[in-house]
């Protein structure tokens, strides 16, 4: 089941956390890291989204056993998703995997955060075969999903990418926090 959570509203942190906890809590797989994955390209504003949610999360999550790749500095994307992915599974064994990307959708889910267990195929929406990555997944729609997807992507407002950004960084926050207060 995929869960949309429309980032505009003002509780759309809580709900992210929140989901994100649900989602945790029905992985079969037991888990001792979390890792989390940002999928994306710093050159293409629509495709940074996963990236800046990466470099947020360095920013301000500091906790044993969690760890982020893809930052805006390092960002991982189609030409070293493989290698990463490879490294993860040999680094972190016993890591749960969440994956975070840009994706395009329909024009009424602009805006919108999703979450689902499972894996997430990056570069789906711009017809590039990648391997799938993850055990749970967070995307962002950034545009609008159609013809001319790369120039979508490309054309995609940065305000749009940053509000997102924003509310899965807090929602991922939110959550850990509460973790660690545990």
């Amino acid at each position: 089941m995929v869960f949309y959570v429309n980032s505009q509203e003002s509780n759309s942190p809580e709900e992210i956390a929140f989901l994100l906890n649900k989602c945790i809590l029905h992985h079969p797989a037991r888990w001792s890291e979390l890792i989390f994955l940002c999928i994306g390209s710093d050159r293409v504003t629509g495709d940074c989204l996963g990236p800046y949610v990466g470099y947020q999360l360095f920013e301000h999550l500091d906790a044993h056993g969690i760890y982020i790749y893809g930052t805006l500095k390092e960002p991982v994307h189609a030409l070293n998703l493989e290698k990463i992915s490879r490294q993860i599974k040999l680094l972190h064994p016993d890591g749960l995997v969440i994956a975070v990307d840009a994706s395009l959708g329909q024009k009424k889910h602009l805006g919108y955060v999703t979450i689902a267990n499972g894996a997430l195929y990056p570069g789906a929406g711009v017809q590039k075969e990648l391997p799938p990555v993850g055990d749970i997944h967070i995307t962002g729609i950034v545009n609008i999903a159609g013809m001319l997807e790369q120039l979508t992507l490309q054309t995609t407002r940065l305000s749009t990418v940053i509000s997102l950004a924003d509310t899965i960084t807090q929602g991922i926050l939110n959550y850990t926090n509460s973790l660690i207060c545990l």
